[in-house]
């Protein structure tokens, strides 16, 4: 499908496992019609790939998670902008081509940090004050009332928190904490001191964060460094009683471990992505007391998949003009090879 201005550059949208209507509003549409001709991949079905070979030569941006060896780029020959709006830097790239040739690579993933950030805060008070539990509870008529109710439950408001990955979620999140007047610990190695302490936020070592919080958010990337590094010894570091939000990367966590630890009554752990989707029906962790589940559903919002078409087409407004991106995350050389990015279902 053709649509946009008949003159200007060509824009390939090849957004599967998303759709162009997903990400775009009516008002981000007619942006990115204005920008040139707007040919969009038909998913990944019969003849899509021939769509992508016949366009390749002329396009100047892609919209989408299109596969770009070294042959493709250099065929590629008026390409610009490569724009991933399903939120990882896949291994389908050959970033160190597009570098050589100046071709911007980007990632609309800070589109779901706010939405993945209330989710996490949401989970967070529900498992500090026992909601979930005390609803369900009342179900099974086993309530008890009042501060016998309250047993195990803390304030939120005043606590020390601590954050694992500083990103755009992490700081989406400790924005959201300031109301409640936290003390906030971050332990990211991919930042300067400096970077966490203009958040209002104190930098600390993992071990000392873990020992010395009360409510811990993972947001950490996985990468092939950090495999299963919140393990049994990491996991009995947080204080008995401890809140635990697994909310990013399911392959930094040692899942048996943390069933484990749950297991025994130590903490309580929201989870909303594993290490296999969808988790299987008689995995241990669906049984388990103190631990809120959720199916990878925290940033899964038709809210966030419009952002993702705002940053985008904001993005290549500017690099048409001659001008560098400043919305979506940039493809760094020494971070995107050590990413450990699988593919997203369809929303």
């Amino acid at each position: 499908m053709v649509r946009g201005v008949e003159e200007g550059p060509l824009i390939l949208v090849d957004p599967h496992p998303r759709t162009l209507r997903m990400i775009c509003d009516d008002r981000t549409m007619a942006r990115l019609a204005r920008l040139g001709r707007v040919v969009e991949v038909p998913g990944h079905v019969a003849g899509s790939d021939e769509v992508v070979r016949a366009h390749l030569p002329e396009a100047a941006a892609i919209i989408g998670q299109t596969s770009l060896d070294a042959e493709r780029i250099a065929a590629a020959r008026n390409l610009r902008a490569v724009i991933n709006v399903e939120g990882n830097f896949l291994g389908n790239v050959d970033y160190g081509a597009c570098r050589t040739r100046g071709i911007h690579v980007l990632s609309a993933s800070p589109a779901f940090a706010g939405a993945v950030a209330e989710a996490a805060l949401g989970m967070a008070i529900d498992l500090a004050r026992g909601i979930g539990a005390a609803d369900r509870a009342m179900r099974a008529g086993t309530e008890s009332y009042g501060l016998e109710g309250n047993r195990g439950s803390f304030l939120l408001a005043g606590s020390q928190v601590g954050i694992v990955g500083f990103g755009d979620l992490g700081r989406a999140l400790r924005r959201l904490l300031v109301p409640f007047g936290c003390d906030v610990l971050v332990h990211d190695p991919w930042l300067p001191d400096l970077a966490i302490e203009r958040e209002d936020a104190s930098p600390a070592e993992l071990d000392e964060l873990l020992a010395g919080t009360r409510v811990v958010f993972v947001f950490a990337a996985a990468t092939d460094d950090n495999q299963g590094f919140l393990g049994e010894r990491a996991l009995r570091l947080l204080p008995e009683g401890a809140v635990l939000l697994i909310m990013s990367r399911a392959a930094v966590v040692d899942f048996d471990a943390l069933v484990q630890v749950v297991r025994e009554g130590r903490i309580r752990v929201a989870v909303d992505v594993f290490p296999e989707e969808p988790l299987r029906a008689d995995h241990p962790i669906r049984r388990l007391d103190g631990m809120l589940l959720s199916p990878h559903r925290a940033g899964a919002m038709g809210e966030a998949l419009q952002e993702i078409g705002r940053l985008a087409v904001g993005d290549l407004e500017l690099i048409l003009r001659g001008l560098p991106p400043q919305l979506c995350k940039r493809a760094e050389p020494e971070l995107v090879g050590r990413l450990r990015s699988k593919p997203v279902e369809a929303t």
